[in-house]
């Protein structure tokens, strides 16, 4: 799915600000030969010019366990990750694996058993759950449909989970779409002792019945993220605008975009979030290899530094490192 070197290499830049010190919060991993994206895959796009010295890995099902208790089925992918980071924890030049966010059934009753499980099983490594809401209803033919129960964020014992995160220093992310928005809202402002990251800007849609609705959308959208950025509690991720279901069409072009092109399309998202959550609340994310359906690392990270270029350097540091170490808890692991 992900062996696009070839189309990808049509576009080479030169790596804009080399320096920059970067920390990607967001990236999946699957063992060969599933997907093929494991650690020697992430280490040719993170040591493809830019300076990435830190990631965090995102849950994405990848790995699960096969026998045994099922609600202990997303430990395997704690396990296949931990060992990719021990791994790269023998080449310290390189990108480290500094953090985990594994998945988790957040409404269980037994949810302390699974959280105690993933903390044993990532030595150090495990920073939060992801336990997605993404669902639509459009019937829209979506290429990553999320599979999330209708009124997931209002359920009782979701809601619970979610604060027993909190009160274990442990973060929850999720992943939903960009008329969810309102729902997600509610769900920080009734969970305020749980840090939430938000992936994705919520992921507006843009193919089946979204289609020649950016404007529409993004106008609607505005308003939606705003809403959510009011929520202290709250923190943004902010990438994962080039899977297709983004509607921007470049996966399986002739040739990928540039960054100049990336910015032009994309940068108004960028530029209004950063407004609402402060560059300190806000971190920039590859979600690779799921973006790299259309586009190369080297450009993505060229394309963001080409946004963040105008902000304070101040600024700059958390959104390219400083916000993901904090959120994730990352000072010190290198």
């Amino acid at each position: 799915m992900f062996n696009n070197t070839e189309w990808l290499s049509q576009v080479r830049e030169d790596v804009i600000d080399p320096a920059r010190e970067i920390v990607d919060p967001h990236h999946h991993l699957w063992p060969k030969p599933h997907l093929e994206y494991d650690l020697e895959e992430l280490w040719s796009d993170t040591q493809d010019g830019h300076k990435v010295v830190q990631t965090v890995f995102m849950e994405c099902g990848s790995a699960y366990r096969s026998d045994g208790a099922e609600h202990l089925f997303p430990v395997g992918e704690t396990e296949f990750v931990t060992a990719a980071a021990l791994r790269a924890a023998r080449e310290p030049s390189k990108a480290q694996i500094a953090g985990i966010v594994a998945h988790a059934d957040l409404r269980r009753e037994d949810l302390d058993a699974i959280l105690n499980a993933h903390e044993v099983s990532a030595r150090g490594l495990f920073r939060g759950i992801r336990h997605s809401g993404s669902r639509d209803e459009s019937g829209a033919a979506l290429s990553i449909p999320g599979r999330a129960p209708k009124g997931l964020f209002e359920n009782a014992d979701f809601r619970r989970g979610v604060a027993r995160l909190g009160e274990r220093g442990l973060t929850y992310d999720t992943w939903i779409y960009h008329h969810q928005l309102t729902d997600y809202a509610a769900l920080a402002r009734a969970v305020p002792g749980t840090v939430m990251i938000l992936d994705h800007f919520g992921t507006p849609l843009g193919v089946g019945p979204y289609a020649g609705k950016r404007d529409e959308i993004f106008a609607k959208w505005k308003d939606d993220i705003a809403a959510v950025a009011a929520c202290p509690n709250v923190y943004a991720k902010l990438g994962g605008l080039a899977m297709p279901d983004n509607g921007f069409g470049w996966a399986g072009r002739e040739k990928p975009p540039g960054s100049d092109e990336f910015v032009e399309a994309q940068a108004p998202w960028y530029h209004h979030a950063i407004k609402v959550f402060g560059a300190e609340r806000c971190m920039f994310e590859s979600n690779f290899p799921v973006d790299r359906l259309s586009l190369s690392y080297r450009t993505l990270w060229n394309g963001l530094k080409k946004i963040a270029k105008d902000y304070p350097e101040a600024a700059q540091a958390a959104m390219f490192s400083g916000t993901a170490r904090k959120v994730y808890k990352l000072e010190g692991v290198r």
